[in-house]
């Protein structure tokens, strides 16, 4: 938020904050809900409003919940290392040279949003059943979003499946897939989706757009962030019909380091400037936002789990300060 602040004060802009109530874990402990009424009226009133929620991982189903009452149905998650981390993560640094890549993940369907049931199997045991669906029209509007974000990139789309593993799910996204591929002139490539993962660790700039059904893309965004060389740099956006967004890390609650000045805020801060080119339409306001942390970095100030040796490993409040003072100073 402060990050946030200075950014708008160096542009003149006007900024209005409403903080919401708990979520996730914490409000799930004092309410028994992951996503409260509270929450709910809340964000109803910002979108109303014309406005946009940030906020963290939370934890728990709360971005599940959040997902579905409000019809949030399409994620993306950029994949676009930095340069001036290429040289720390586990991923050789002539291997991340042009990549940039967009996962698009279906955000309000499939296995997370089935139906569990337990019983007594027939040995005595207990057994679980768990259904879930995909139509036709929850596969072709996120289709549509992905084949958009390609037609203003570098007009390629994956998508993933397992045609072996869950075949009238996967047939049926690929039909969708395909029959968006004639509609538009986007060139379309299908994978399953545990070679699409290993494929793009092994070969990332052969990507542009990777869509996927929801699980398939939690799992291939995450995989994706060793790119980016730590999950502290992910970071992601939550849309629906009529503007409705959400920016988030794309990272999980780290509960273990809660309170240690230790968290990378990086990622968090990159789903600020999403917010501002994406939400409000203040594209130089969200690169100077990216820019100041490309600088920060360069000049070797890392979070714990970015460092390299010969970095100055700092904490979550200098770093933030950094980027501010950065801002501040109109050295980006």
């Amino acid at each position: 938020l402060d990050v946030l602040r200075a950014v708008c004060d160096r542009f003149g802009q006007r900024l209005e904050l409403r903080p919401g109530g708990l979520i996730g874990k914490p409000a799930f402990e004092a309410s028994g809900k992951a996503l409260t009424d509270e929450a709910v009226v809340f964000c109803e009133e910002i979108f109303s409003a014309g406005g946009t929620i940030l906020c963290g991982p939370g934890g728990s189903r709360f971005v599940y919940e959040m997902r579905a009452h409000f019809d949030l149905y399409c994620k993306f998650t950029p994949l676009v290392p930095c340069p001036a981390l290429q040289d720390v993560g586990c991923i050789r640094p002539q291997h991340l040279d042009g990549v940039d890549m967009l996962a698009v993940r279906e955000n309000t369907g499939g296995l997370y949003f089935g139906k569990s049931t337990t019983a007594a199997d027939r040995e005595g045991g207990i057994g679980v059943n768990h259904l879930y669906s995909y139509s036709a029209r929850q596969v072709r509007r996120i289709l549509v979003s992905a084949f958009a974000a390609a037609q203003q990139r570098r007009g390629k789309v994956c998508v993933t499946t397992k045609p072996g593993g869950i075949p009238a799910i996967s047939r049926l996204w690929q039909d969708q897939a395909e029959a968006l591929c004639a509609e538009t002139g986007v060139d379309l490539s299908i994978l399953e989706i545990d070679n699409a993962v290993h494929q793009i660790i092994a070969n990332p700039r052969a990507f542009d757009v990777v869509a996927s059904p929801n699980m398939f893309g939690d799992v291939l965004a995450d995989a994706g962030a060793l790119l980016l060389c730590s999950r502290g740099m992910s970071y992601s956006g939550n849309f629906g019909i009529g503007g409705r967004a959400v920016y988030q890390t794309a990272h999980g609650a780290a509960y273990d380091i809660a309170g240690a000045d230790r968290a990378n805020p990086i990622g968090q801060i990159l789903s600020v400037a999403m917010m501002l080119r994406e939400s409000f339409g203040l594209p130089e306001a969200s690169s100077i936002i990216q820019r100041a942390i490309e600088s920060v970095l360069e000049r070797g100030f890392r979070t714990p789990d970015i460092a390299s040796p010969n970095s100055t490993v700092v904490g979550t409040i200098e770093i933030s300060r950094l980027l501010i003072e950065a801002i501040d100073k109109k050295e980006v």
